[in-house]
């Protein structure tokens, strides 16, 4: 029932789009992105469940790039170019939807980040729950798929090098993100590591190197931008707003977590960086 979810805020989400205009395209999206999310929220409270927003993360990229194709504002969009951007965006689409697909039990489990998100602020859970699990996650990404509107919807440049190397650059982020989950699906198919770290594969060079992945998956899209014009190299405050909120949110969230269960996580924390290998130490 739920992974239809995304269907239905899809379909909804275009309409919202048609039928109320602010003026601009990209106020238009992000009106209808958070009216999506607000719907998501009424239901995650329903149910008891704010992991319910989880899917809308990995979804959410697609359905904005394709209305960016579908109605840009040039005469004489790039196919190709829209080929090149649209198939990282499918990869990662489907790759992270399945990803959660495959270790999210049910409506009877609750990301362990907003339970403890709902310790900590106490009273403050509804206020917690809507601004910081729903609303924040959408501005942000919101903010990330911005450079998309430049790379696509007023770009009437002829594809060039910037387009075909940040396809590749792209791609391989999600392939880094791919692996690293795949190899700790592995890792954690084992009961005999449960309360051990994984430190094999690509998780001996990084502590996060999924979220590595997801990071560059972000700097990627922001790059399909300069193609459009180099002047556009502003726009990389979008994707150091993802990385911002996962050097100072994710990533000691998961960290302090795992401190916490596992008792060799200490040395492995004093011996591997958090994203960036050190492959040299």
């Amino acid at each position: 029932m739920f992974v239809l979810f995304p269907i239905f805020f899809y379909s909804s989400w275009i309409l919202i789009i048609r039928v109320f205009s602010l003026g601009h395209l990209w106020l238009n999206i992000l009106f209808a992105h958070v009216i999506a999310t607000i719907v998501i929220y009424i239901f995650s409270v329903i149910y008891k469940c704010s992991s319910l927003y989880d899917p809308f993360w990995s979804v959410i990229p697609f359905p904005i790039f394709l209305y960016l194709v579908l109605y840009p504002e040039i005469d004489d969009s790039s196919l190709l170019r829209s080929l090149l951007i649209g198939i990282p965006i499918t990869y990662y689409v489907i790759r992270l939807t399945w990803n959660w697909l495959k270790t999210w039990p049910g409506l009877e489990k609750e990301d362990f980040r907003y339970i403890n998100l709902y310790q900590t602020f106490g009273n403050f859970k509804w206020f917690i729950n809507f601004f910081g699990i729903h609303l924040f996650p959408t501005l942000i990404v919101n903010l990330c798929l911005f450079p998309l509107y430049f790379a696509i919807t007023i770009n009437n440049e002829p594809v060039n090098i910037i387009d075909w190397f940040f396809c590749v650059f792209t791609i391989s982020a999600v392939l880094l993100e791919h692996v690293s989950d795949e190899q700790m699906h592995k890792f954690k198919s084992n009961p005999n590591n449960n309360f051990v770290t994984m430190n094999k594969g690509l998780w001996k060079y990084s502590r996060h190197p999924n979220y590595l992945g997801e990071i560059l998956f972000w700097f990627g899209l922001f790059g399909f931008s300069l193609s459009q014009s180099l002047e556009n190299f502003w726009l990389i405050i979008c994707p150091l707003s993802m990385l911002a909120m996962f050097v100072f949110a994710s990533i000691p969230m998961m960290d302090n977590r795992s401190l916490e269960k596992r008792p060799d996580y200490e040395e492995y924390m004093n011996k591997t960086p958090a994203l960036i290998p050190f492959f040299f130490k």
